[in-house]
């Protein structure tokens, strides 16, 4: 039977300052993410005491809720009982006006966040989908001139080849513009007739003006820039158009500015910055692998924690665009193992039967999974110790993927469920890679990373820093 999380629900509702004071919110991979109006009324220790939370993190105004990996549920429990809405049904035109000013850095997380996170599940699942599929063709399961494999290819490789249309849609809702006028940009950048003239390596013109052709299909910044655009273009004519011709005069005008702005300019601009940035990336790597991955490995926890990681996802998204394959997130993979293996050395050292019992379905999250924010926000990060060990390993770890030269084709997390995807090139590498991290961090904790006694010393942390809060 399944578990209820409807008193959940309304009590974090209720402790984030209650429906009144949340904006919109949706939810990624392990997390509830609120936008809230004042801050001053979410009850962050109050929150961080509720059976069914891991913690919370204040990122720049967005309450992030670690739930773990049955986030979806509690996301629905909120839906069926209180008075919030999806993220998808907000008014858009009302939380783009009430955007306040932000720190930089924090509005591009909340922004790189917000576009990516909800399409981070399907990414995910096509990813899995090709693992699968390399693994079936590697077994002679299938081959590639099958109908059953083509299909299945199909079904995988389409979410990236059409990656502009589910960004799109994200991107108008973030933005606080019509996504269905945004998905239509999408669909006239990969429009047939237009990829075909660029295939054949024909010119075009727009109004006399030279057309730089380039390829949008698994492209990244060229849709996201222009929604941007887009919404600012469509805030000025809400406010000149009248009511009566506003409905299909709006979206037309949009489409007529939009559509060649992003062929003659946005596209072509974005498409430069979108290679430089992947040829600056590898250009770093190939400088010097081991230092380059070392040092991205060994930073990659705390990136998580808060909440930075997301700000790769676009270069990775980039990488696969332009090269047709990814290292960044291939470097930072075994991460999750080291954080699983810290975890595991936790579970297997301490004595305490509250602690094993969060412990103990962390580490496997993690391994099975790649899903590490119960292990770390319920376990390594809480005793510090062990999740310094783990960024160590993630760090040594990164530097043998590096110079090992792994990549893969599609987003994928790092687990033993999709090892298969990372079979080729360096696979021997990135694998021994992942053995080191998850049972190096799981023997140095419980030999040093770990002692009971840190339990006692912990809890006084806790209530110490819940006394300041308050």
């Amino acid at each position: 039977m399944a578990k209820d999380y409807s008193q959940l629900a309304k009590d974090i509702v209720k402790n984030v300052g209650g429906e009144t004071n949340v904006k919109s919110f949706f939810h990624c991979a392990t997390r509830l993410r609120f936008k809230v109006n004042d801050t001053e009324k979410v009850k962050i220790d109050v929150l961080k005491q509720l059976s069914g939370v891991i913690t919370v993190i204040n990122a720049g105004g967005q309450i992030q809720v670690v739930i773990g990996n049955h986030v979806d549920r509690v996301y629905d429990a909120v839906i069926e009982n209180t008075g919030l809405k999806p993220d998808g049904d907000v008014n858009v035109e009302a939380a783009a006006a009430s955007e306040e000013k932000k720190n930089p850095v924090n509005l591009l997380m909340e922004t790189v966040s917000g576009i990516f996170a909800p399409v981070l599940g399907v990414m995910s699942g096509a990813g899995m989908l090709k693992a699968l599929l390399i693994l079936l063709t590697t077994c002679k399961v299938l081959t590639a001139d099958m109908g059953t494999y083509k299909i299945l290819y199909a079904a995988a490789d389409g979410v990236f080849t059409f990656i502009p249309f589910f960004l799109a849609y994200t991107s108008g809702k973030k933005f606080g513009c019509s996504p269905f006028a945004a998905m239509a940009v999408a669909a006239a950048l990969v429009y047939p007739d237009i990829t075909a003239l660029k295939s054949a390596g024909e010119a075009l013109t727009f109004m006399q003006i030279p057309v730089t052709l380039v390829t949008y299909t698994s492209s990244v910044m060229p849709i996201i820039i222009s929604v941007y655009v887009m919404s600012k273009l469509e805030k000025l004519l809400k406010k000149v158009i009248p009511d009566v011709c506003r409905k299909f005069l709006v979206p037309m005008l949009e489409l007529m500015i939009i559509v060649p702005a992003t062929y003659l300019v946005i596209g072509p601009v974005m498409d430069g910055v979108g290679k430089f940035l992947a040829s600056g990336y590898t250009g770093l790597v190939a400088i010097n692998p081991a230092i380059a991955g070392g040092l991205l490995g060994l930073i990659w926890p705390a990136a998580v924690i808060f909440g930075l990681h997301w700000g790769f996802v676009p270069i990775v998204m980039n990488n696969i665009a332009t090269y047709g394959r990814d290292t960044l997130f291939v470097i930072t993979g075994p991460n999750n193992m080291a954080q699983a293996g810290a975890c595991l050395g936790v579970f297997l050292k301490t004595k305490d039967k509250k602690l094993k019992e969060v412990a103990g379905p962390a580490a496997l999250s993690a391994v099975l999974a790649g899903i590490t924010e119960p292990a770390i926000y319920g376990v390594t990060l809480p005793y510090k110790r062990p999740f310094f060990i783990g960024a160590v390993f993630s760090g040594i770890a990164g530097a043998i993927v590096a110079v090992a030269g792994t990549s893969v084709p599609a987003l994928l997390g790092t687990s033993l469920l999709t090892l298969p995807g990372y079979i080729g090139v360096g696979f021997v590498g990135f694998l021994a890679a992942c053995v080191i991290a998850y049972f190096g961090a799981a023997i140095c904790t419980y030999l040093f990373g770990f002692s009971d006694k840190m339990i006692a010393g912990n809890s006084e942390d806790s209530k110490k820093e819940v006394n300041s809060v308050a």
